[in-house]
């Protein structure tokens, strides 16, 4: 069995093209950079735009949606959960991340566009919808997302080439943030529209794009410290057999830093959500778009924010890492939360008029920059921290965790949006060409809030969660400990 295997991972097709020694650029930039950014930019788009395709193209019931996307997050969360478990028992000469990364070239491609098919109507029409995006964000997301997460600490045990990876995923994330906020958008509004043929071959060719750069991505890289033990007993191995999901719940949850991570993250994240997935609604009925001289080019209006979000994460790249290294993260991500909260309050009062919205959009972007650069750091801390406590490893366990609450953040956070949409007696009818003038004032009081508000005061709460996490205060003394127990081991 055994053999076959190692046969198969030997073939040309599934063959590593990334050297066996350090990392090199074409493995950064085609495993780290073009690989996630194809995989993800069907995510970036349904972040953006998926619930506005639900209610304005295919006219979805707002209470079914609420409901879809409620009942989905248990599924999400646990598929999370077991796809984490199975790549931790997962043996293959490829690694135990690299083969499901092979696997999504299929399952994410083919479920990223099920959605824009829906060949029926009426409660037959809302039975495919359901499948459909379960198939994607309860099988085929977590299944992409876990083994990809799972790459950068396996890829080599170099730290500085390991956050050169981390770095080059980070800036695929937001790119493919970028393209489904502020390039679809405009493809929606001035060429799909409601045409669900047009939106079905568009997704089409996100598909095939995902699933050649996914391929790419599994061909260019290489996990290094998992071949460590290939022809080994393996004592290491051994004992992470013997650590039970039961003592690694107990080592996380009896750590308060890490429970103040999880729930900065949860505040970060879910906030976040709900502002992407009314970001759209917000442009549409709640801002002035006659800036553009049309009160219907909301698409515009909403690759300018995006664009205006973009450029300071991108300048702050630059300079986040530099500042935590001399400042420390906690002192850094605090700031920034204070900067985006004010950010907040700035495009919260601007009333719909695009350029205080923009600058305050672009005042909360900037603050978050920090958080999005070293969040990683910050969990691979409090891992650290466990260890030197607990003597034992969580970052499956953990990095499951933090997926389930990316992933179930988009779902969610836009069932609650739904609700709060039909609660306010929003009118999918509205005719977008009427402008803010087409939706009541509780309509645009809900949008304002979701898109505006809830953030701010979730980065406020952020900031004083961050305020209180001093792992870092002691941490390289407890890394000198573990270093020196493995050796006395």
């Amino acid at each position: 069995m055994s053999e076959k295997k190692q046969d198969f991972w030997n073939t040309p097709l599934t063959r590593s093209l990334a050297k066996p020694g350090d990392v090199k650029l074409p493995e950064m930039l085609l495993g780290y950079f073009i690989g996630p950014f194809g995989a993800l930019l069907s995510s970036g788009i349904f972040t953006s735009i998926l619930q506005n395709y639900f209610t304005d193209v295919l006219k979805l019931n707002l209470t079914f949606l609420t409901t879809l996307q409620l009942f989905s997050t248990i599924l999400i969360v646990a598929a999370n959960l077991i796809v984490g478990q199975l790549i931790e028992r997962t043996r293959a000469m490829a690694g135990k991340a690299r083969p499901w990364i092979l696997l999504s070239a299929l399952t994410l491609s083919v479920a990223s566009v099920l959605m824009f098919i829906v060949p029926f109507e009426g409660a037959a029409k809302m039975v495919w919808v359901a499948v459909a995006y379960n198939l994607y964000y309860a099988v085929a997301y977590p299944i992409y997302n876990t083994a990809n997460s799972t790459l950068i600490p396996v890829s080599t045990r170099n730290s500085q080439q390991r956050g050169a990876l981390a770095s080059f995923t980070n800036v695929a994330g937001l790119g493919v943030m970028g393209f489904g906020s502020m390039i679809f958008p405009m493809l929606v509004s001035f060429a799909l529209k409601e045409n669900q043929g047009l939106w079905f071959m568009a997704m089409l060719a996100v598909a095939i794009f995902t699933a050649l750069t996914i391929f790419l991505q599994f061909k260019f890289t290489r996990e290094r410290v998992t071949e460590e033990s290939f022809g080994q007993a393996g004592e290491s191995a051994a004992q992470r057999q013997t650590v039970s999901l039961g003592e690694q719940l107990k080592a996380v949850t009896s750590e308060k830093w890490w429970w103040i991570i999880m729930l900065f993250y949860l505040a970060f994240q879910w906030s976040g959500a709900m502002k992407n997935g009314s970001m759209a609604f917000f442009c549409k009925w709640v801002l002035d778009n006659t800036f553009f001289g049309s009160a219907d080019a909301w698409g515009a209006s909403q690759s300018l924010l995006s664009l205006l979000g973009a450029i300071p994460m991108a300048v702050a790249a630059v300079f986040v890492v530099p500042l935590c290294n001399k400042f420390s993260k906690r002192t850094v991500v605090c700031a920034g939360m204070i900067v985006g909260a004010l950010g907040g309050v700035i495009a919260g009062l601007g009333n719909g008029s695009i350029v205080p919205v923009a600058v305050g959009v672009a005042l909360k972007c900037f603050g978050s920059s920090p958080a999005c650069y070293v969040i990683l750091a910050m969990l691979a801390d409090v891992i650290d921290h466990i260890e030197y406590k607990s003597g034992i490893r969580t970052d499956g366990l953990t990095m499951s965790i933090y997926s389930s609450v990316m992933v179930a953040a988009t779902p969610i956070c836009n069932s609650i949006f739904s609700a709060m949409l039909s609660a306010s007696g929003y009118d999918q009818a509205a005719d977008v060409a009427l402008g803010t003038a087409a939706q009541s004032a509780a309509v645009k009081s809900t949008i304002s809030i979701s898109y505006i508000w809830i953030e701010t005061v979730a980065y406020a709460i952020c900031a004083a969660l961050i305020f209180l996490f001093t792992v870092e205060k002691n941490l390289p003394q407890e890394q000198e400990a573990i270093a020196k127990r493995k050796k006395t081991a």
